[in-house]
């Protein structure tokens, strides 16, 4: 190669050099933090790149009520409230991720909800809820990755209600008393049933407690329920005890309760 040629090809190397572009470094999300958090609702789904993202004191202040691992690379998103329940779904996200929900202002705010994968909340009307998504690694090391979000409407809340039947009986021979009734619940994955019972005999005040768990069966039909209740002191006798009865019923975001006072009169049945 002469000398010219061996300049021209130099020259042109340094050119190219100088007119290519240098590989743009990459940013973080726009809501990366929460002045830039996205309006969502109910519908609303995405897919982001959150390698980039960061995470800061905002988060910090945020999970002191949470307490998860860890908010690596967190991005901001906001809900408008409209008196319905809103599920955010992070699950199909590429990495471990978690989601916290809170109302207030930007740098004072209360958590409402939060967890790993999915969490549910009653988004009351007129509300603005500012929703954290984040990398909840344990090891605190979290890069992030392809976050998945989705916000859907909740489901009904669980409704429960109980009864208790008036007449109920008691063993002679260890005092224990037995009680029935009935609960009809709906949209809940399991139920349970706890209570007291009180019993003046004598100079004595007898009581005792029970508990009932139940689950797959909060279709709206009443299904009946019975307990055992061992006396905490003494015997249970014939006649008036006074019951309160619980019934709490859970789905995956919310419990109703259902509360019952009755006089029971215990007779000798059970042996």
């Amino acid at each position: 190669m002469s000398t010219r040629q061996h300049f021209a090809w130099a020259a042109a190397i340094a050119a190219a050099a100088i007119l290519t572009p240098a590989p743009a470094s990459a940013a973080p999300p726009s809501n990366d933090t929460i002045d830039g958090a996205i309006s969502a609702s109910v519908g609303f789904s995405q897919v982001l790149d959150t390698t980039e993202a960061t995470t800061d004191e905002q988060d910090t202040q945020f999970n002191e009520t949470c307490g998860a691992p860890a908010t690596d690379a967190s991005v901001w998103y906001t809900v408008a409230g409209t008196g319905a329940g809103v599920v955010v779904d992070v699950s199909a996200s590429s990495y471990s991720a978690g989601v916290m929900v809170g109302t207030g202002t930007p740098d004072n705010l209360e958590t409402v909800a939060c967890g790993p994968g999915t969490v549910g909340f009653l988004a009351e009307a007129g509300t603005t809820y500012y929703v954290l998504a984040f990398d909840d690694q344990e090891d605190g090391t979290g890069t992030g990755g392809s976050l998945d979000i989705s916000f859907a409407a909740a489901p009904p809340p669980p409704t429960a209600e109980i009864t208790v039947d008036p007449r109920g009986t008691f063993s002679s021979k260890t005092g224990i008393a037995h009680l029935s009734g009935s609960y009809t619940c709906t949209d809940a994955d399991f139920l349970e049933v706890d209570g007291s019972v009180r019993q003046p005999v004598g100079r004595l005040a007898v009581t005792g407690s029970f508990f009932v768990f139940d689950e797959g069966t909060c279709d709206g039909t009443p299904h009946p329920w019975a307990a055992d209740v061992e006396p905490d002191n003494g015997k249970f006798a014939g006649g008036k005890a006074m019951t309160v009865t619980f019934t709490f019923a859970c789905g995956p975001f919310d419990c109703a309760e259902g509360f019952a006072e009755q006089t029971v009169h215990l007779s000798g049945g059970k042996k």
